[in-house]
């Protein structure tokens, strides 16, 4: 397949994407299920225009996904508004640690009981489908930081936390397989993969988000400097944070998450300070109201509205961060077309397992709901909640990078073939049926919401 094909199929999908793309938000067909068939359709299973083999191109996949989930994890910390001390942080929280806990468990017991893999091979393959997905799951995550649902922040600080959270699980399944150092009775593992890489990739994260958004704001502010260029800053950011984490041997996930999530409180404090300063009341509506200003400046036609936004005391902060995470977004979408297109590519070389038609649902229906009411158990939110939380358990490429990187550090050949196969059917059938139901769904959720009143966390 020739470059110049490649550029016409991204080409022609991203034309469509703007043309049509408005009209699937009131169908029951999501963006990704279109990006899979548009790659079955260049593939070997329809038009034959390229045959690429998932395990001739391991590290690309790996390297590819991992941008990918990268730019997601940082728009998701972006977008989470409220202030680390707020309850409505215990959900995701939950949801992140004790639920991922109860779904690596719940596989685990299914791989060594059922597929009759070893320990540590039914541990890793937990490990890959433990996470929920912030790339496919923007449709019922958090739509802009206003956004106080309590659904879509507890999926969206899911999704956020708990690709950097199931790090150390993939890293114990391959220790129990003998392909990374783990320690007599795990102690290694514990201190360095579970205490010391998590630890530090979120302070990591969240000093470079701090630091870096109040030097740029005060550059802005005090000397008129560092003004524009946020897509330089958002990579910038991104780049710093995984590149060190990973370099001091810390996980490099939740430090770009934390980073985004430091970046935009960072911005909603120096909003704060400058109303203290001005004598207004530093309180959440001002800054929503900052926030407000400042979209309606960067959509304005009037000739430097918004570069007077950027360096103004009062609203500088609150165009950074707008200005940050919309150009933030809008890759997100484009490695969402990539990451998919590429895996409805590759299915023609998977190597199925009849398990799978057993497994899917397994992890759809019973795995995820069960792992959420333990998660959950003893909270505020109500029932209905968690059964919409449960069900949108979305699987995608935080999934697929975790499998690559297990294939190239060290996956045992003789397991290689049914955790491919049964993670690339999980993928697949999630992007499939939480594709057809998120519109009907969380529809029908805000209808009964705004019916019945403010959601409750």
């Amino acid at each position: 397949m020739t470059f110049a094909l490649w550029l016409t199929i991204g080409g022609a999908l991203l034309v469509l994407m703007a043309l049509g793309g408005s009209m699937l938000s009131p169908m029951p067909v999501s963006t990704s299920m279109l990006y899979l068939l548009a790659g079955l359709a260049a593939g070997p299973l329809g038009l034959a225009l390229a045959a690429p083999d998932l395990y001739d191109h391991t590290l690309l996949l790996e390297h590819l996904t991992e941008i990918i989930v990268l730019l997601s994890l940082f728009t998701s910390g972006l977008k989470m508004s409220v202030g680390l001390r707020d309850r409505r942080w215990f959900p995701p929280l939950r949801l992140a640690l004790l639920s991922m806990l109860a779904t690596v468990a719940l596989i685990t017991a299914a791989g060594v009981w059922l597929l009759g893999l070893p320990l540590g091979a039914a541990v890793l393959l937990g490990g890959i489908l433990a996470p929920t997905d912030p790339v496919l799951a923007t449709e019922v995550q958090v739509d802009d930081p206003s956004d106080r649902d309590a659904v879509r922040f507890a999926l969206t600080g899911e999704g956020g936390l708990n690709d950097g959270t199931a790090f150390p699980v993939v890293m114990l399944g391959l220790g129990l397989l003998g392909v990374h150092e783990i320690g007599t009775l795990g102690w290694r593992w514990l201190a360095v993969d579970v205490l010391w890489a998590t630890a530090a990739g979120l302070f990591i994260g969240a000093a470079l988000g701090v630091g870096l958004g109040r030097l740029v704001l005060y550059l802005r502010q005090r000397h008129h400097e560092a003004v524009g260029y946020e897509n330089f800053l958002a990579l910038g950011l991104i780049g710093l944070a995984y590149g060190f984490a990973v370099l001091v041997h810390a996980y490099g996930f939740l430090a770009v998450f934390a980073a985004g999530l430091a970046l935009r409180y960072t911005a909603q404090a120096v909003t704060a300070e400058a109303a203290a300063a001005l004598g207004l009341t530093p309180s959440a509506a001002a800054a929503a109201a900052a926030v407000a200003q400042v979209e309606q400046a960067h959509h304005s036609a009037q000739p430097g509205h918004a570069g007077r936004m950027a360096i103004d005391p009062q609203h500088a902060s609150a165009y950074m961060a707008h200005a940050v995470m919309s150009f933030n977004e809008q890759l997100d979408r484009i490695g969402e077309m990539v990451g998919v297109v590429v895996l409805g590519m590759l299915l023609w070389a998977v190597p199925w397992t009849p398990a799978a038609w057993w497994f899917v649902p397994l992890v759809l229906l019973a795995v995820r709901p069960l792992a959420v009411a333990v998660g959950l158990a003893g909270s505020r939110t109500s029932p209905r909640h968690r059964r919409l939380i449960g069900w949108f358990g979305i699987r995608g490429i935080g999934s697929l990078y975790y499998l690559s990187y297990a294939l190239n550090h060290g996956l045992p050949a003789r397991h290689a073939d049914t955790l491919v196969a049964l993670t690339v059917a999980v993928v697949v059938s999630s992007i499939v049926v939480h594709g057809i139901s998120v519109t009907p769904l969380m529809s029908h959720y805000r209808r009964r919401r705004r019916g019945g009143g403010r959601a409750s966390p």
